[in-house]
């Protein structure tokens, strides 16, 4: 009969302790405002103006908060852009991959952000100019890279937010996201599987368990057994 212990005896190494899921630091909030309400589009409002007023809004707010552990995040503490097991890679605008670190992939998220929501073609500010066909999908590309970076601060950077006691803020900032882009399908429940433990904890409360979430826990542990790549 075959021994059912591991391969040459050796023991699977411990999966590191996430520090943002403690439960005294979970609870912290800046607000206790009902984000699901929120973020839901308002009569009034068009679907594409809603969206580039809070996308825009969402990329100041995430570019201030990582501004405040910036100097933490350096080419030689952070040599990839890693999220937990989870790396990712830049691509250029003739779709080459490029390995970068961590400051570098922030710095060309929040620079080509910023071009486009300065583009007054592409994020119209004055009366009557239409959106570009093309917009939902620009939006999710910045979605997707703004998710990113949030989870880049929580994996790699919690103890520094701690420290400057802002975890309040992240929590809240993190949660408001997480619900405006599950609101309106912005970035594929794929891609935010690496945080879904978190996502539970945080969002839970505020009526956001659906849209693809139910599997998170089993697709966190298959996470866990390998590096991957983005």
């Amino acid at each position: 009969r075959k021994s059912k212990g591991k391969p040459n005896g050796k023991k699977p190494a411990p999966e590191e302790k996430k520090l943002y899921l403690e439960p005294e630091y979970t609870k912290s909030r800046i607000t206790d405002f009902e984000f699901k309400e929120l973020v839901m589009l308002p009569r009034e409002i068009d679907l594409n103006e809603w969206l580039a007023s809070n996308t825009t809004t969402f990329f100041h707010h995430i570019n201030l908060q990582y501004s405040t552990i910036s100097e933490f995040c350096t080419g030689e503490s952070c040599q990839t852009m890693a999220v937990c097991n989870t790396q990712y890679y830049w691509y250029d605008e003739r779709g080459k991959k490029i390995k970068c670190t961590a400051p570098q992939y922030v710095d060309f998220v929040m620079s080509s952000v910023q071009k486009l929501v300065t583009d007054e073609d592409v994020f119209p500010t004055k009366y009557g100019k239409e959106f570009p066909n093309s917009f939902e999908s620009l939006v999710k590309k910045i979605c997707k890279y703004l998710f990113h970076v949030l989870a880049h601060i929580y994996s790699s950077h919690f103890k520094e937010t701690l420290a400057l006691e802002l975890h309040g803020h992240l929590n809240t900032l993190y949660t408001h996201f997480i619900l405006f882009i599950r609101e309106f399908n912005l970035v594929d429940p794929k891609e935010t599987t690496v945080m879904d433990d978190l996502t539970e904890v945080l969002c839970s409360s505020s009526g956001s368990s659906s849209n693809g979430s139910g599997n998170g826990s089993s697709n966190s542990a298959e996470a866990q057994n390998h590096v991957k790549e983005r």
